[in-house]
């Protein structure tokens, strides 16, 4: 298992193993872990749905080593970048260490409704940036029913990159190459960062139905935006 989810022991795995034989449920699998789906005065919680939007900012509460790694304990984004206001968006999980930020539309100049960018993201979307190669952060997911689902990604990435998805502490996908999307016609160097795009079926994965727990890791490269995974079943 990865470092962010825990076998209890080798007899509960071999329970599971039974029962997975069998067609039962893994009640199991998560028994160790301590994160539990985000929520706030504005999000009322619960894992997120799939089919649907997967919002990477709302990744798990429960802390550096059980939620997420991230390799310091500021958040770059929220409080610092975006000063500590008294608003949501400035102050959003502002004392964790996963970096948050959100899209800022009609500024000058503009910053994620700018016209380099291939896809214009919705206003105001909170998203995990500053990414670094070995952080990782959980997403408690509710899947309607098993099957094979394929994810599209918002995101942004100045250099491109890898990124991989585990399911319930197990590898799901590999590797999987984040596109750059830089743009040489912009002027503004640090608009780089800010060139949305999606990843269409970037991640295709088989979920059992009911709760599982998604960690997305960074791999390579970093400094990507990662917003949406939007999922869909694959027939």
């Amino acid at each position: 298992m990865k470092a962010s989810l825990t076998h209890s022991s080798s007899a509960l795995l071999a329970v599971l193993i039974a029962a997975a034989a069998i067609g039962a449920p893994h009640p199991g699998v998560l028994a160790d872990y301590k994160g539990v789906p985000y929520h706030d005065t504005r999000y009322p919680g619960g894992a997120q749905k799939i089919p649907g939007k997967v919002l990477c900012a709302y990744y798990d509460l429960g802390g550096e080593g059980v939620a997420y790694h991230d390799s310091d304990a500021t958040n770059k984004g929220s409080g610092v970048l975006n000063p500590a206001d008294g608003t949501y968006l400035h102050e959003f999980r502002m004392h964790e260490g996963v970096d948050t930020s959100y899209t800022k539309f009609n500024l000058d100049p503009q910053i994620d409704d700018n016209t380099f960018e291939q896809v214009k993201p919705p206003a105001d979307l909170l998203y995990v940036g500053w990414t670094e190669p070995g952080e990782w952060f959980n997403v408690s997911v509710d899947v309607a029913a098993a099957g094979d689902y394929s994810a599209d990604l918002l995101y942004t990435s100045n250099r491109g990159g890898t990124i991989s998805v585990d399911v319930n502490g197990e590898p799901a996908t590999g590797p999987l190459t984040i596109p750059t999307t830089y743009n040489a016609a912009d002027p503004i160097a640090w608009r780089q960062w800010h060139h949305w795009n999606i990843a269409h079926g970037i991640a295709k994965l088989h979920l059992r139905a009911g709760r599982s727990v998604l960690t997305i890791h960074i791999l390579t490269e970093g400094q990507m935006n990662l917003a949406v995974f939007d999922f869909k079943r694959v027939n």
